[in-house]
C-alpha cells in the first residue's frame, strides 16, 4: 500500500488515480499529524510525502514529517512532492533519508517509475537482510548503522575459520551477541557454545571449572566433573571479562589454547580437545599488556582476529529501532496492550551519553513503561525515570559510600521497583539469580518469592 500525505484533495485525488490505475492500492492523509497516526497503526510500502503544509509554506513542516516517519518506518521509501523552486527543500529532504523526490507539475510515467523502482531497491534490501539475519543469527543484534554493519561483513569473513577472535567494547554493547553470532555462522554451530564469565570465577575454582576434576581430588569433590572446556569440545567457547583473569590463571589458560590439551584435577591423564576459542573484555589489554599486568603471549594467541563493537552513543540511528524491539519485548512479557513511543520521546533517547550503553537503554525504556503505565509513553515520562536513576546514582557517589553500601542501595531500589520479581531484579541489574541470591544472603535483604518469579 502507498501512503498519500497532501493538502490538497485535488492532488490527493489525482494522485490515487494515477496509482489504482497502475494497480497499487492506496491510502490518503491531509496533514502530518493524521500521517504519524497512521504510519504508528501500520506500515506502507512506500509514502509520497508534500513537502509544504497550510501552516508552514517554507517547508520546514514536511522536513519535520519526513524525520518523524523515519523513526516509525526507518526502511520505507519515501518520495518528496515539491514545487519548483524549492529544489533546495527537496534536496534537505534527500539528505534527511528521503528516496527521490518529484516536481509539481509531474510527469506520470517518471513519477511511476520512480515508485517501481524505489519498491524493487527496497524489497532487495530487505530481502538481503533477511537472508543476512537468517544466515547470521542476527535476530538479537538490533541495529543498521554502518559501525555494526563493519561488524558483520567481519563475523561474515571470519566466522567459517577457525582463527581465535578477541570481542573488545564497553559494558553493555553486546559482545556476548556477537560471540553467539560467530558461533552460529561456523562450521561448529551444531556443537556446543559454552560461555565462561571469568570475573566470576574465583582463583581457587579456576581449573576445577575450566579443567574438570576427578572424585575425591579435593574435600567436597563428591564426584567426577567435566570442565568447561571439555564440554565445549567440537564446538566453541567463549571466554568472557578475559580482562579480569589474574595471573596465575593467564598461565593455566595460555597452556590449553596453545595445544588444546590439559588435565583435570587429580587426573594425570592428558586430555585433547578440538576447540574454537572467542574471547571478549571492555578493558584495554594492549595497555594491561605493556603494564605487566596481562601476559603478552596470551594477547597475541586469543587476538588473532579482533572485532570491535561500537558504543551505542556513536550508533544513535539504531536507537528508535532498539526501542521499538524492547517495547515490543516488555509488553509480550508483562501482558501489557499495546505502547506506542512519541516522536518527541525518540528524540530525547537519542541525546543522553548512555555510559551503560544498550544494557541501560533497554533498563530505561522498561522502567518507564512499567512505571509510567501508559499506552503512550512521552518524552517526559523518560525524563522523570532518567532523573530518578540518574539521582540515585549521583547521590550515591556524592556520599562516597562504600562500594558495598552502594550496591545493596541499587539492589533495594530495583527490588522496589519490580516487587521483588527475583527474575526481574537480576535482568535489570546484569546479574545472574545465583549472583543476585548470594548478595541478597550478604546484604541481609529480607525478600518473599513472587508468583511470577515461581
Amino acid at each position: 500500500m502507498i501512503l498519500i500525505c497532501d493538502d490538497d484533495s485535488a492532488i490527493r485525488s489525482s494522485l490515487e488515480l494515477v496509482l489504482k490505475r497502475a494497480g497499487y492500492e492506496t491510502a490518503s492523509v491531509s496533514n502530518p499529524k493524521d500521517a504519524i497516526d497512521f504510519v504508528r497503526r501500520q506500515t506502507p510500502q512506500l509514502i509520497l510525502m508534500d513537502m509544504n503544509y497550510s501552516l508552514s509554506t517554507s517547508g520546514e513542516e514536511g522536513l519535520i514529517l519526513l524525520k518523524q516517519t523515519k523513526l516509525f518506518c526507518p526502511d520505507v521509501p519515501v518520495i518528496l512532492i515539491t514545487a519548483w523552486g524549492s529544489i533546495n527543500l527537496a534536496v534537505r529532504g534527500i539528505q534527511a533519508g528521503a528516496f527521490d523526490f518529484v516536481t509539481k507539475p509531474w510527469n506520470n510515467l517518471q513519477l511511476l517509475n520512480t515508485i517501481q523502482t524505489a519498491l524493487q531497491l527496497n524489497n532487495k534490501a530487505e530481502e538481503k537482510e533477511k537472508d543476512d539475519k537468517e544466515t547470521f543469527g542476527y535476530d538479537k543484534i538490533i541495529g543498521k548503522s554502518p559501525l555494526l554493519k563493519n561488524v558483520f561483513n567481519t563475523i561474515e569473513r571470519i566466522a567459517k575459520t577457525n582463527a581465535a577472535v578477541l570481542i573488545t567494547g564497553e559494558s553493555g554493547t553486546g559482545k556476548e551477541l556477537i560471540a553467539e553470532a560467530i558461533h552460529n555462522k561456523s562450521l561448529r554451530k551444531n556443537s556446543p557454545f559454552i560461555k565462561v564469565n571469568l570475573g566470576g570465577i574465583s582463583q581457587s575454582l579456576f581449573e576445577s571449572e575450566m579443567f574438570g576434576h576427578k572424585k575425591g581430588a579435593f574435600t567436597d569433590a563428591h564426584y567426577d566433573r567435566q570442565g568447561r572446556f571439555e564440554l565445549a569440545n567440537k564446538g566453541t567457547i567463549f571466554l568472557d571479562e578475559i580482562g579480569d583473569l589474574d595471573a596465575a590463571g593467564q598461565v593455566k589458560l595460555l597452556r590449553v589454547l596453545q595445544d588444546q590439551t590439559f588435565e583435570s584435577l587429580g587426573d594425570s591423564k592428558t586430555k585433547q580437545v578440538d576447540v574454537r576459542v572467542v574471547s571478549a573484555t571492555n578493558k584495554n589489554l594492549p595497555d594491561m599488556v605493556a603494564k605487566g599486568t596481562f601476559r603478552e603471549d596470551l594477547f597475541y594467541r586469543i587476538n588473532l582476529i579482533s572485532i570491535h563493537v561500537p558504543a551505542l552513543r556513536e550508533r544513535l540511528e539504531d536507537i528508535p529501532l532498539l526501542v521499538n524491539h524492547f517495547v515490543k519485548q516488555q509488553t509480550e512479557q508483562n501482558g501489557l496492550k499495546n505502547v506506542e513511543v512519541s516522536p518527541e520521546a525518540i528524540f530525547f533517547l537519542q541525546t543522553l551519553p548512555y555510559p551503560g550503553n544498550i544494557r541501560e537503554l533497554k533498563n530505561l525504556v522498561e522502567r518507564t513503561i512499567l512505571v509510567s503505565g501508559k499506552s503512550c509513553i512521552s518524552d517526559k515520562d523518560f525524563k522523570e525515570q532518567y532523573k530518578e536513576v540518574s539521582s540515585v546514582g549521583n547521590n550515591l557517589l556524592t556520599s562516597v559510600y562504600p562500594i558495598e553500601e552502594m550496591e545493596k542501595n541499587m539492589i533495594l531500589k530495583a527490588m522496589s521497583l519490580y516487587g521483588s520479581n527475583l527474575s526481574k531484579v537480576a535482568l535489570a541489574l546484569g546479574l545472574t539469580r545465583q549472583a543476585l541470591y548470594r548478595r541478597l544472603e550478604k546484604y541481609e535483604i529480607n525478600w518473599h518469592a513472587d508468583a511470577a518469579d515461581l
